[in-house]
């Protein structure tokens, strides 16, 4: 029976465009889509204004070295700070260097120099951007003006073990995202909500259309179901058509898009694989358990529409898990792409076995019996229900008859 359920959802799916579409075009073009717009991945010639009150050789080489790292454009060199705060209020600049009178005297007395940056935090990449800029350039002159204050320092004070502004040689080593790029930091987790929201969407969309279809029979029943089935073979002939479909989709979406824009994809495909079936398989019940708030067709839009922005949250990839409260914490556990794109994204980006995401791993099998349980009981319930009312509808037209 199992078998008969897998081939008659098969047949829906292939003659139903609206879960065509979602099944197929959405996770085909949205990776695609998503990754075009965070194209170029990182920040660069953010335009900044320099208000320069020392007009020295020193400040001048400052701002010019600025200048020439790609994060940073200086667009202006302003009269003073209030003209380079209009520029920022008129959205011309994003950010202001002011280098104070006595910066080059500061630095030939071996003193610590003070540098004002004012920056825009309306887009965090941008500041992230002008500091990463502004720290490798300060290092870089640091290097480079030790040699003079050591010379510059006398011997005596030296041999008392006079406390020197030694710059720190400062290396970075970023794991799983070499580049720094926003696309390979995101596109990841993405990929797997997107997985998850589409298969979602397209089975609230079968479950509302039967739904529809039960109302329309005087008996109750849906007229396209295989009639005679349980729900055990119900939900599972289902889960298995959802999750064979969706095979080749996936192998799409976590090799083929990260291979065409280059992203990070050091994982091995067997690795990532085997840990996205039992995310599949919860997927599939998970699906199934929300058919229960699907009384029509278009009911799926609004539901899935109302969840996307909550998952994405909930995920950790725009705020991480561990910082959010107890209870956001607990529903984020309960929706199976969380796990998939905390266990994803090691296995992607940093090369993780199956083995070392054991936790997620073996969340995902949980959810999936948990659905699954949940599945049966609403393919049951709606079943129940269904045919109650129908009797309840035929009553008064059997008295009439009579």
């Amino acid at each position: 029976m199992t078998g008969r359920v897998f081939r008659h959802e098969w047949k829906i799916v292939l003659s139903d465009i609206g879960v065509l579409l979602f099944f197929v075009v959405l996770p085909l073009l949205y990776p695609l889509v998503y990754t075009l717009v965070y194209n170029p991945e990182v920040v660069t010639d953010v335009r900044i204004a320099v208000v320069d009150n020392s007009r020295t050789g020193e400040s001048r080489e400052l701002a010019r070295r600025l200048d020439a790292t790609p994060a940073i454009k200086v667009y202006a060199y302003a009269s003073d700070l209030n003209e380079a705060k209009r520029m920022m209020a008129e959205g011309d600049v994003f950010a202001i260097l002011e280098i104070p009178s006595d910066y080059a005297r500061s630095l030939g007395r071996g003193e610590q120099a003070h540098v004002p940056f004012y920056a825009d935090m309306s887009l965090l990449l941008r500041f992230r951007s002008c500091y990463a800029a502004l720290t490798d350039v300060q290092m870089a002159m640091s290097a480079s003006m030790l040699p003079t204050i050591i010379d510059s320092t006398p011997l005596s004070a030296l041999a008392a073990g006079r406390e020197l502004s030694l710059p720190i040689k400062s290396e970075s080593n970023f794991l799983g995202d070499t580049e720094q790029g926003f696309a390979s930091f995101v596109i990841p987790g993405i990929i797997i909500l997107i997985l998850q929201q589409s298969m979602v969407l397209g089975i609230c969309l079968i479950g509302g259309t039967s739904r529809e279809r039960r109302r329309r029979n005087a008996r109750g029943i849906d007229p396209e179901a295989v009639q005679g089935a349980g729900p055990w073979a119900t939900i599972w002939g289902k889960a298995l058509c959802y999750v064979v479909f969706y095979i080749p989709v996936t192998i799409y979406v976590v090799r083929v898009v990260p291979e065409i824009f280059s992203l990070p994809h050091y994982g091995a495909p067997v690795e990532y694989l085997l840990f996205l079936f039992p995310l599949l398989l919860a997927t599939a019940f998970f699906g199934q358990s929300l058919i229960y708030f699907m009384k029509e067709r278009e009911t799926a839009f609004i539901v899935i529409v109302f969840t996307s922005v909550i998952f994405l949250f909930l995920s950790g990839l725009t705020w991480p898990r561990y910082a959010m409260s107890t209870l956001w914490t607990w529903v984020g556990n309960l929706i199976p792409a969380t796990w998939g794109v905390e266990g994803f994204i090691r296995i992607n980006s940093n090369g993780a076995t199956v083995g070392e995401c054991a936790k997620a791993y073996t969340a995902l099998w949980i959810l999936a019996g948990a659905y699954m349980l949940i599945a049966a009981w609403v393919c049951r319930r709606i079943d129940l229900s269904s045919r109650i009312r129908a009797a309840r509808e035929d009553e008064p037209r059997k008295q009439e008859s009579v």
